[in-house]
């Protein structure tokens, strides 16, 4: 066996870890699936939380430079009427933190940026793995196999490796469905992250940088609804058409070929991350739902605890993975589980439900709002 760690997975969670390994000088090498690393999505918001991470490993300059600084974020209902804000801005200032929005693709492209080629792999599907005293080999579906010192496997909510540690942990379905896009900001919508929440279903939008704008519409629906699978821009067109504007009119905006569809799902918290030799990270081992916009932070967080936590027990990389479970999983588990309550309350439907939500919502003080976002970005 060798010192390498084994990083299963070329997604936000597995070059981050790599950036962080590479710092502390841990040897490591990254295994993809995929035969070439491409983005799968549109935009994503990092949080203070994650902007304090690329901070550390020396990346969040080039990603503020791609993305669009946010300095609010509000809750409206489908008139345009607000239910929630909060002055991200402020907080901001409070803890030295931007929240930045950015097209998934320039984000990975400044997490590669300095990570040398040679240190990943691609066209490596990892199916299963073999614990050794010394080690841990992974096996992978062209057959081949690799051995190292440990492995970090974050190769997402389906990962195969949780499949062979956990067999009965199966994807949770949130309740509701998904489009995304992305459209050019022909607006001028300038640092605000905006969501509108309404009968017909949930709409979000926000500025990503190159003058562009990202956004979602959620629905409520059975999972993988046939009919809601197949819907086209002009159905979301008809369905939001009531909604304040710029809704319709981003949604116009939208060419069809670039309208992505998926069911939205998260992993029910789960009592382990580490075993023995093997750890789970990421979206591998608390996959959430994207309410709180937390996923990507939390998957940031998990790779620069796991190389400080490797670099305290050198000696001992079970007793580092061990460690690395217990200051992170009740975190983890927090946001899973608050995230996946405000999607519900977020998709409510029922006109009586709606009024004493939004009700509810604008009767919450500013510094409750303050507070906890101040916990979600405490690392």
């Amino acid at each position: 066996m060798n010192n390498r760690i084994l990083i299963v997975g070329g997604g936000i969670c597995g070059l981050t870890s790599a950036l962080a390994l590479q710092q502390k000088q841990i040897d490591f090498v990254v295994f993809e699936a995929v035969p070439e690393i491409k983005t799968v999505g549109a935009g994503i918001t990092l949080a203070g939380n994650a902007m304090r991470v690329l901070k550390k490993l020396g990346a969040d300059e080039e990603v503020k430079q791609k993305g669009h600084l946010i300095s609010s974020m509000l809750i409206n209902d489908d008139n345009g009427k607000i239910i929630s804000f909060m002055d991200a801005e402020k907080i901001s200032r409070k803890h030295g933190l931007d929240n930045i929005a950015i097209h998934r693709a320039e984000l990975h492209k400044a997490l590669l940026k300095n990570i040398p080629s040679k240190k990943i792999i691609t066209n490596k599907k990892a199916i299963s793995y073999e614990a050794k005293p010394e080690g841990v080999i992974i096996h992978y579906e062209d057959g081949s196999f690799t051995e190292g010192m440990a492995a970090i496997v974050a190769d997402g909510i389906n990962s195969s490796i949780r499949k062979k540690l956990l067999p009965h942990t199966i994807p949770r379905y949130s309740g509701y469905t998904c489009w995304r896009g992305v459209v050019e900001n022909i607006w001028n919508l300038q640092h605000h992250a905006v969501e509108t929440w309404g009968p017909q279903g949930r709409f979000g939008y926000v500025p990503i940088g190159n003058n562009k704008v990202y956004w979602f519409a959620c629905k409520n629906a059975k999972q993988n609804d046939e009919a809601l699978k197949k819907y086209s821009v002009t159905d979301l067109v008809s369905n939001f058409k009531s909604y304040n504007q710029p809704i319709p009119s981003i949604l116009e905006s939208t060419r069809a070929s670039e309208l992505i569809w998926s069911d939205i799902i998260d992993l029910k918290p789960i009592a382990r991350f580490a075993y023995g030799r093997v750890l789970l990270m990421g979206d591998a081992a608390h996959a959430t739902t994207p309410n709180l916009g937390q996923g990507a932070c939390m998957a940031m967080e998990d790779a620069i605890h796991v190389a400080h936590e490797l670099e305290q027990h050198k000696a001992d990389v079970a007793n580092a993975f061990t460690s690395f479970e217990s200051k992170r999983i009740a975190r983890t588990h927090y946001i899973v589980n608050a995230s996946y309550r405000l999607g519900k309350l977020a998709q409510a439907e029922n006109a009586f439900g709606i009024k004493l939500r939004n009700a509810l919502f604008r009767a919450i003080p500013n510094w409750v709002n303050e507070r906890q976002m101040a916990r979600m970005l405490d690392i």
